[in-house]
């Protein structure tokens, strides 16, 4: 008897890539195996977004992980999910109240200028951050020694753009926006780092700077935090962010070895 599922030639290439390649057939039709995994990843991609961001737990786990850190809770203009998700303009901007609580804080604050306003928001993906943003922020802490930094701010319902309106409203130099990224297949847990210098708001993506991808199976909490440092020194020392500012840290010695075999001939 035929087996049931035919193999597809390049299914040793699997080993190399989260991708869905190489899946075989069944006749005509996807093998039922590989149905059922998309399925379930499907399911993992909407869950990560309809998630509600647990602030109490992020807060707790920011505090274990950044010893002496403040956090402070906001909302976005979008007053729940459902609107949220229609109305992406509401997304971007802070409602009166949390308005008037950035102002309080910034008037409170003994400092003329914040060096840096951490901003965390939980996007597209609550999970993303849950999982990912007290592990990369211990990270990166070690590396602002003499920084000035503002409480971070944590965004219920909120977009990369909002952390412009919050660095501006805590007079902050540079702002660092940690978000859920969109919720991919294989990755509903991705985080993304948005950097902007003079924030204020208005800015458009082409003033941001952006490191996507920090999760525990993509960009290590290390080399992302690697990777901030830098953008942040070289936004300070040259006054800028977004397009005239590139990322010059030097790629793994290893990615940059010539390929010693082609993978494809095996």
């Amino acid at each position: 008897m035929d087996k049931p599922v035919t193999i597809n030639p390049w299914q040793s290439l699997r080993r190399f890539t989260a991708a869905r390649i190489a899946l075989g057939r069944s006749g005509v039709s996807q093998p039922t195996a590989e149905q059922l995994v998309f399925q379930l990843a499907h399911a993992r991609a909407r869950d990560a977004v309809h998630l509600a961001l647990d602030q109490e737990a992020l807060s707790a786990a920011l505090v274990a992980a950044c010893s002496g850190v403040q956090c402070v809770s906001v909302q976005s203009a979008a007053r729940d999910r459902h609107v949220y998700l229609q109305r992406p303009d509401l997304g971007r901007r802070l409602d009166a109240a949390s308005r008037d609580k950035l102002e309080a804080l910034a008037v409170d604050s003994s400092a003329a200028r914040y060096d840096l306003a951490i901003v965390i928001a939980d996007g597209l993906s609550a999970l993303a951050i849950e999982q990912n943003a007290a592990p990369f922020l211990r990270s990166l802490m070690a590396k602002l020694e003499g920084w000035h930094l503002a409480p971070i701010t944590i965004v219920h319902q909120g977009r990369v753009a909002i952390g412009d309106e919050i660095g501006h409203l805590l007079n902050a130099q540079i702002v660092v926006v940690l978000i859920g990224e969109r919720p991919g297949l294989s990755s509903p847990d991705s985080m993304g780092l948005y950097l902007t210098y003079a924030p204020r708001p208005g800015l458009t993506d082409a003033h941001r700077n952006c490191i996507s991808n920090v999760r525990t199976a993509g960009l290590t909490y290390e080399a992302a935090a690697f990777k901030l440092h830098y953008l942040l020194s070289e936004s300070r020392r040259r006054q800028l962010s977004g397009v005239a500012l590139k990322d010059e840290t030097a790629t793994e010695s290893a990615n940059m070895e010539a390929p010693r075999r082609n993978f494809l001939l095996e």
